[in-house]
Order: structure tokens, then C-alpha cells, then sequence
């Protein structure tokens, strides 16, 4: 196995299609594992295949529910203009740091008056939902929409593909981020931003 899988150690000791199964996500590369293949195998496979899309979506529903709203929250700071800001994005960040019962209604709030323009929104959503439930009180036992949360963090990190870098750069960045944070680290990896001047036609026929 690649060492670039090893000690995932916040993966869930499960096959890799009972994870996705559970939040309703499908890959479109066609595996040659076994249906109980684990997480680390069927990345190996993925890479191989050059399926960087499906991987990113192996990850999302593989990250447990706090670390995957980490990892769209570092993507909704490469999304965001250098003067942007989000609340969407502090409110979720926010719930990581302390995931209270307070936090968590100040997402509730958020979302429902102020995340109509906000490029972070789904890492709010994410980060509301991550609970398993929709909301405190008498919501508590209503479980949240299958696969909310992944589905939120994943297309969080794709929204990263607008901001510059060439692609493959870009997706090998949103994987290693990942699998940083299912090793136990903070996922901070930088995505260096393309600085290549615009093409310009100036003194052209």
C-alpha cells in the first residue's frame, strides 16, 4: 500500500463502499477491489486510476463529521477574495473549535437570515448538520438529511478548482489537506494561488 495512505487513524475501520452507501455517494471509476476493500485501498486504486474527483468524495464521506467541516472550512478560506467575508465561514469554524449547543444555534441563525450570498454557505450547513440530527430540542431525534454533511464538504473543496492553481495541482492540495486531518494534523497545507499574468492582445493585428 502507498505510504501516502498509511496511519489514517481517523478513518473508520470500514469498508469503503458501506461508507459510502451510508451517505448515499457513489464513485464513477470502476473498482477492481472487493466490496469489503478498505478506505486506504480503494484511495490507492483511485490514485492509480488518476480519479482525484473520486477521491475527494471517498474522503468526504470518510473524514468523521467534525474534520470533514474543518476541511471544507481551510477550502472556504481559499474561495473567499482577500477582503471577503464570511460568517458562514466563522460560524463554522467556530462550532469546530467549540461544538456547543450555542455555536450551534448561532449556525441556525446564520443560515436562515444570512448565508443567501455567502460563498462559505456549505461549510455553515456542514457544520449545522454534522450533529446527525436537525437541531436541538424536539429536532434532536429527526436524524439530518443522509449525506449532508460529505455532500457539503466535497463540493466545498471543488469550489477551490475556481480561485487559479492549474487543477491537478489544486486537487492534489484538497487530498493531501485531507488526509493530513484523517492522520490527526491540522490540514494545513497551502494552496498557492496562480499569479501568471492574463494573456493580452496590447499591439496585436
Amino acid at each position: 500500500m502507498s505510504k501516502r495512505f498509511e496511519n489514517l487513524k481517523k478513518v473508520p475501520d470500514q469498508p469503503a463502499s458501506r461508507l459510502l452507501a451510508a451517505a448515499n455517494a457513489q464513485l464513477k471509476t470502476k473498482l477492481s477491489a472487493p466490496a469489503n476493500a478498505s478506505v486506504q485501498v480503494v484511495l490507492e486504486e483511485l490514485e492509480a486510476a488518476r480519479a482525484p474527483v473520486d477521491m475527494l468524495r471517498l474522503l468526504s464521506v470518510s473524514l468523521p463529521p467534525r474534520e470533514c467541516v474543518w476541511w471544507a472550512c481551510i477550502a472556504g478560506r481559499d474561495v473567499l477574495q482577500e477582503d471577503e467575508k464570511s460568517i458562514c465561514l466563522t460560524s463554522a469554524e467556530a462550532w469546530v473549535f467549540e461544538p456547543t449547543v450555542e455555536n450551534r444555534e448561532r449556525l441556525r441563525l446564520v443560515l436562515e437570515n444570512e448565508s443567501a450570498a455567502d460563498n462559505a454557505a456549505p461549510c455553515a450547513t456542514a457544520a449545522y448538520y454534522a450533529p446527525g440530527n436537525l437541531g436541538e430540542g424536539d429536532m434532536a431525534d429527526i436524524p439530518a438529511p443522509i449525506g449532508v454533511v460529505s455532500a457539503c464538504c466535497f463540493g466545498m473543496n471543488l469550489k477551490t478548482l475556481k480561485v487559479g492553481p492549474p487543477p491537478e495541482h489544486c486537487f492534489e492540495v484538497m487530498i493531501d489537506r485531507a488526509l493530513d486531518i484523517a492522520r490527526g494534523g491540522n490540514g494545513k497545507i497551502e494552496l498557492v494561488q496562480d499569479s501568471t499574468p492574463a494573456p493580452t492582445t496590447e499591439g496585436t493585428a
